[in-house]
């Protein structure tokens, strides 16, 4: 079946066709980064005919927090990037899974310090299960560090944040690994990049706080949640060592990208048996009965289109 391909991005105030969705080349997005975005995931129910956008009122509101504390000149409520990007899904009509990117960017040709003039762009692609969701994948520490709220607050999600996750991931695949895995300047577990970390070791699901340098992530949230319902106990947030990841029983990852994806190898040491654990596996099916509007828990997650 060919791949869906849109034909047109919604940019300050209308979609207009793909090639013509641009911002000058001399902008401060382009010259230094200075953008935010989010990443939100729409799933499309066939049987139904109905497209649900999973979370968008949490991501709406974090990509405005972010541009607060980039001092953008942000004319966008949350409720207005929520309606953008409905508008945008309802006029492209995918028929099939896609990850929408929203961008709140400084447009114009100003200085680094420019504040604005503030464009938003919504765009969606279509996207399906992430790679190693069912076999799982390698991980490699990285030699690079995470970057710390001292230096670019990891919890303001931008553009130029990126960077750090980029070179660990160029370096992992260099090195013959799937995914890297960063430490932050403390040397305890950070995340990967684009998503976080969860371990299990002895029946109990542990992932490193929000103050270890980590993005304040929206699925991480929802897999605590869900496992709070499933055990009837809340998860372990605490720092993490290194060396944890070598006695960990699961290892998974979980982001709008990443869904969640097993880990199944830490530095080339198996994770457990080295496969897909138990916990994973469960945690993967309430989370995809989540997004697709099954778990009558949490209607409330899914905006239909």
């Amino acid at each position: 079946m060919a791949q869906w391909k849109p034909q047109g991005i919604w940019l300050d105030g209308k979609v207009r066709p793909w090639d013509q969705a641009t911002i000058h080349v001399l902008s401060p997005t382009v010259k230094y980064g200075v953008a935010v975005f989010e990443g939100i995931r729409a799933y499309w129910n066939p049987e139904r005919g109905r497209m649900l956008v999973f979370r968008l009122e949490e991501h709406s509101r974090r990509l405005v927090q972010s541009a607060r504390m980039m001092r953008m000149e942000n004319p966008y409520a949350p409720e207005d990037i929520s309606r953008a990007v409905l508008e945008t899904l309802r006029e492209l009509d995918p028929r099939c899974d896609v990850h929408i990117r929203a961008l709140l960017m400084v447009s114009g040709d100003g200085p680094m310090t420019a504040r604005g003039p503030v464009s938003l762009a919504i765009a969606a692609l279509e996207r399906g299960r992430p790679p190693g969701f069912e076999q799982g994948i390698r991980c490699q520490i990285s030699s690079w560090r995470r970057i710390s709220d001292e230096v670019m607050p990891p919890r303001i999600k931008c553009t130029a944040n990126y960077h750090n996750g980029r070179l660990a991931a160029l370096e992992a695949k260099a090195n013959g690994y799937d995914q890297a895995l960063l430490l932050n300047s403390r040397g305890e577990l950070a995340e990967a990049p684009g998503a976080c970390v969860f371990l299990v070791r002895a029946g109990q699901l542990i992932t490193p706080p929000v103050t270890d340098d980590i993005l304040e992530s929206i699925t991480r949230e929802t897999v605590l949640i869900l496992w709070q319902e499933w055990q009837g106990r809340s998860g372990a947030v605490r720092p993490v060592d290194r060396t944890e990841l070598y006695v960990a029983d699961e290892v998974f990852l979980c982001g709008t990208a990443a869904e969640i994806t097993p880990v199944i190898q830490v530095d080339d040491l198996e994770v457990g048996d080295g496969v897909p654990g138990p916990i994973t596996r469960k945690l993967q099916s309430l989370y995809l009965a989540a997004v697709r509007g099954e778990d009558s828990r949490h209607h409330s997650w899914c905006t239909e289109v």
